[in-house]
Parts: C-alpha cells; sequence; structure tokens
C-alpha cells in the first residue's frame, strides 16, 4: 500500500510541476535530494557502527544480561502468561532494551525473532491457526500485540535517530532533544502499559 500511496504522491507532484512549468526545480530538487540521502547515509552508517558497537561491547561485558534480568519483573507484569524459561522474553527484553538504549537498527531482529517465537508459543499452545502451516487468516495473540505497543511506545533515554538527523542538518545543539524525547516516550510508554493491561482484560 505504501508504495502505491508514493508512486501517487511523486506522480502528482510531477504532473502539477509539469502544468504550471516548474519541472527544472523539480529536476534539481531530486539531484538535491539525492546528494543529500547519500551523505546523510554517511552520517547514520558512522551512528550506527558507534552504538552497535559500545551495544556489543555491553552486551560482552554482560551488561545486557544484568539489565535483561533487571527487566524481569516488567515482563512478568506485561507478559504473565508467556513461561518464565520461554526464549520470546529473552528477544522481548534485548528489542526493549536496544530500544530504551535508542538502537532501533539493533532491536528490529530482536523483534522479528521475537514475534516468530510468539507464534512458535501459539503452537505449543494448540492454537489451530498456528498449528496450521498454510492458514491464510491468523489472529495475533495478546502477547503479540502487546509487544507491538510497548515496540512503538518505547521510552527512549538516547533518541540517537534524532541526534543523528539534527546534526546532520546543522543543528546547534543535536542534544538538546534528550530531555523532551524521555518525557514524551514515558509518557506515550505508561499510556501503552494502561491500555495493553485494559484490553488484556
Amino acid at each position: 500500500m505504501l508504495n502505491y500511496i508514493w508512486a501517487f504522491m511523486i506522480l502528482l507532484g510531477v504532473i502539477y510541476a509539469a502544468c504550471t512549468g516548474q519541472m527544472s526545480q523539480v529536476t534539481n530538487a531530486a539531484l538535491d535530494s539525492a546528494g543529500e540521502a547519500i551523505s546523510l547515509c554517511i552520517t547514520m552508517a558512522g551512528v550506527v557502527g558507534l552504538w552497535m558497537g559500545l551495544m556489543e561491547i555491553a552486551k560482552k561485558a554482560g551488561i545486557i544480561e544484568k539489565l535483561t534480568r533487571g527487566i524481569g519483573p516488567f515482563l512478568n507484569f506485561m507478559f504473565p502468561k508467556i513461561p518464565k524459561n520461554h526464549i520470546a522474553r529473552e528477544y522481548i527484553a534485548t528489542n526493549i532494551i536496544a530500544n530504551v538504549l535508542g538502537l532501533g537498527w539493533a532491536c528490529t531482529p530482536a523483534g522479528l525473532k521475537a514475534m516468530v517465537a510468539l507464534a512458535k508459543l501459539e503452537e505449543e499452545r494448540g492454537n489451530p491457526t498456528y498449528l496450521e502451516k498454510a492458514a491464510k487468516e491468523r489472529a495475533a495473540s495478546n502477547e503479540m500485540c502487546t509487544f507491538l505497543i510497548l515496540n512503538i511506545s518505547s521510552l527512549q533515554l538516547i533518541p540517537v535517530n534524532m541526534i543523528a538527523y539534527r546534526s546532520q542538518y546543522g543543528s546547534a545543539n543535536p542534544a538538546v532533544i534528550i530531555a523532551p524525547a524521555i518525557l514524551a516516550t514515558l509518557l506515550s510508554t505508561f499510556i501503552a502499559v494502561l491500555y495493553c493491561k485494559a484490553k488484556d482484560r
């Protein structure tokens, strides 16, 4: 669907530019944007390399494992029906920790693995739509919905993405958004927790 939306917007813009005699501006904007995209990718690659490296150091130093144990009570509260020794808990914990640290790139693989593990949990529970490999219609479990909502609303202590974007576009103080970001994501996470627990009932 997004492909159709973007294609429609591009086509509409080109048609409008052609009708108003502004095709040269469209061409220049496309070339300038392509250059900015490459520059932004280089900047983001550096940020990704830095934070992924720090994440790996934290993992080998045992910090991630300690953080995972630290959020155990929160996982028990949010996912009471997931067995404590199930692999899904480990993936969910890794995803939450990466999100809190602002490592959106690092949390994606863990998030995907968590969803796969939660699907396998539905098989273990005997959910017929997950036992049938060719099933076309599957309903997300409560755990899947809760995890998705938490992932979207996640608390972030360091908004790495936004800091990198602001730095790329010449902000005098890229990190000034840290406090507002913490406040906003803390509020969104609090509301997400209330919503999930209300719906879970």
